[in-house]
């Protein structure tokens, strides 16, 4: 077999022993890598309703074809578990040089399963396993605990995956971090290794597996190489995603005090052009094999101190921390970048955690005894930076925000769930769904709850999509439209996107349908087409959506906070709001495209047709009860 190991390391951490298995070059064709190799585990293997924090949920590192080679956008990795924070399919992918270095080290997934009695940490080197004592590394922050495992095994270059202090208090949003400043953000798998005693996974190797066409994908590459320029956005190369907040404010796509909308006239002091005015930009990094340098270093020194090792803000941490705390204080928002970051935990929904609070305090539903006497006043920087501090530190109301914003309002009630930014408990990025329609209505239906970078960004496509031959469309659609032709528009689009957890590939990286399709087949020697690759994004969305049925969830969980169905009463967006009627009914044109009946299951024909009917037998008895109606017991 070409392009893969064709070998998955299992780690039994309660019995400290390990094994390797060796799945059928079908299971490679069927599943392709990332999210395929960790839904089908999941599914398979869990038993419905676990405690995500228990010894019975699994962690998943995974790989794709691509991941290793010399090929830009290969430096990725897909990481999975049953979510803390949603309670359903929990999946997030990161960069870095990790993954690469799992490849080279000999295997294509790591599934971690049961809870060690005490700290331990992964050593992988050309297929050698031990597992290692890691008492020494318990609470020290993540760039302490990379620094520590290298000069324990002797070797600056080895790669490391790691938790600070925040996934080991079990932060629900709790993050792993590949390389120090490379961050598996989403949907707590952070707290999930956390809760398995696992500190690190560290890895060594030089062993890639051979591939069937090298000139193909040599030429490929160069390719990139040599137009990655002209076919990335400006800001990719630049600056990363900070380039366009200006913009992202003059169109209303800014996130703005909870998402209440309308504008934030100060945006100009939290710029790409002021961060290097004022030289906190030291300079761009890259991943493995690429050239696009998106990833910044910055510096501070007044009046906090922020250490380059841990990267810099990039637009969601920006705009999160920034405009949807309205705070203009770019200092204060690289502070509580450095903040997560050191702790291990994901700043989207880090700052929806402290906006919601702020809201709650603006309110009068919090007060500053529930405060400790701190002022959490919108725009309050030295508050909002504090906040980062107790939550990662699960001290005071840090605890309860730990939990994220859907336990939180549970438990504070007064009508805070109104205020509560989430889709299926996981809060919603910094993309405005009023704006940005098409995205709104994914943010609904994704399995993992609201996800930017498998959704579409409605105004992009209308500007920059060149590929739409690939999907039979010649059109452009108004972004604020939600109609049964954006509808298809997001079914087809979000397709291509899906497609990229499952490769393992960057979507930051400009590659074309055709590129990535004659890469695959390069990589693999496989017979390949858009079509194949299409039916793997199709089959992990409907395995994904089977998972949440079973532990559940129901078509109550594919909707939107409420706020956005009504519009911000000044800004860009004044009188712009999503149509609930209108959300529904895309809904059912949704589920129809999928081959899912009216209450979102997949039917029995769709399944046939992807060539997964055994997960049949995963939906009896579907539906009996709403996950919204004991998402409490978790």
């Amino acid at each position: 077999m070409k392009g893969y190991n064709g070998k998955i390391l299992r780690l039994d951490l309660t019995e400290r022993k390990f094994s390797v298995e060796y799945p059928p070059e079908d299971y490679y064709k069927q599943y392709l890598g990332g999210r395929g190799f960790i839904i089908h585990t999941l599914l398979t293997e869990l038993p419905p309703h676990i405690d995500p924090l228990g010894p019975q949920n699994k962690l998943i590192f995974a790989v794709g074809p691509m991941t290793g080679y010399p090929f830009p956008g290969s430096g990725r990795n897909s990481i999975g578990a049953k979510s803390p924070l949603s309670g359903g399919y929990g999946e997030s992918e990161v960069g870095g040089f990790w993954g690469a270095e799992l490849k080279r080290s000999g295997y294509d997934a790591i599934i971690v399963e049961g809870i060690s009695s005490s700290p331990v940490y992964l050593w992988i080197e050309n297929e050698y396993v031990q597992i290692r004592d890691a008492s020494k590394l318990w609470g020290l922050e993540v760039a302490d605990t990379v620094k520590t495992v290298q000069e324990e095994l002797g070797d600056s270059k080895i790669r490391v995956a790691a938790i600070g202090p925040a996934g080991e208090r079990l932060v629900r949003y709790a993050s792993i971090s590949n390389d120090i400043s490379h961050i598996a953000g989403r949907m707590g798998m952070g707290a999930v290794m956390g809760s398995k005693k696992l500190k690190a996974i560290a890895v060594r190797g030089n062993k890639l597996p051979e591939i069937a066409d090298r000139k193909t994908l040599v030429d490929l590459s160069r390719w990139m190489g040599e137009h990655f320029r002209e076919k990335a956005p400006m800001w990719q190369c630049g600056t990363g995603t900070i380039g366009f907040m200006k913009s992202s404010e003059a169109t209303g796509n800014l996130a703005v005090r909870n998402y209440r909308g309308g504008t934030f006239p100060t945006v100009e002091n939290i710029t790409a052009h002021r961060m290097v005015e004022k030289r906190y930009l030291l300079k761009m990094d890259t991943c493995f094999s690429c050239p696009i340098r998106c990833k910044k270093r910055v510096q501070v020194d007044e009046p906090w101190h922020v250490d380059p090792i841990y990267g810099g803000p990039e637009y969601e941490t920006l705009t999160v921390f920034g405009s949807n705390c309205g705070v203009d204080d770019l200092e204060a928002i690289i502070k509580a970048n450095e903040l997560c970051n050191r702790y291990g935990m994901d700043t989207i929904s880090t700052g929806v955690c402290i906006s919601f609070a702020m809201e709650c305090f603006e309110k009068g539903i919090l007060s500053l005894e529930d405060t400790d006497g701190l002022d959490l006043s919108f725009g309050n920087a030295q508050v909002m930076v504090e906040m980062v501090k107790r939550i990662g530190s699960r001290m005071l109301l840090g605890n309860l925000l730990a939990e994220g914003t859907r336990r939180a309002s549970q438990q504070i009630g007064k009508g805070s769930d109104a205020l509560a930014m989430h889709v299926k408990g996981v809060e919603i990025p910094m993309h405005e769904p009023r704006l940005k329609q098409g995205m709104g209505l994914h943010y609904s239906l994704s399995p993992t709850g609201p996800d930017h970078n498998t959704g579409i960004h409605d105004d992009r496509y209308i500007k920059e999509w060149a590929d739409w031959d690939a999907v039979d469309w010649g059109e452009s659609i108004p972004s604020q439209e939600l109609s049964p032709r954006k509808t298809r528009m997001v079914y087809h689009l979000s397709l291509w996107r899906h497609l990229s957890n499952h490769l393992v590939l960057c979507i930051f990286v400009p590659w074309n349908h055709r590129q990535v399709k004659d890469a695959v087949e390069s990589i693999t020697g496989w017979p390949m087409s858009y079509w194949k690759l299409m039916k793997a994004a199709e089959r992990g969305i409907t395995l994904a959506r089977i998972f949440n049925i079973r532990e559940g969830f129901s078509t109550k969980e594919d909707t939107l906070p409420k706020r956005l169905f009504n519009a911000p009463s000044e800004g860009p967006l004044r009188g712009v709001f999503i149509d609930p009627d209108k959300l529904e009914e895309a809904h059912k044109i949704y589920y129809q495209m999928l081959g899912w009946n009216e209450m979102g299951i997949p039917t029995t024909g769709r399944l046939v047709e992807l060539n997964i009917e055994w997960a049949a037998r995963y939906l009896e008895g579907a539906n009996t009860v709403s996950h919204v109606d004991r998402v409490h017991t978790y």
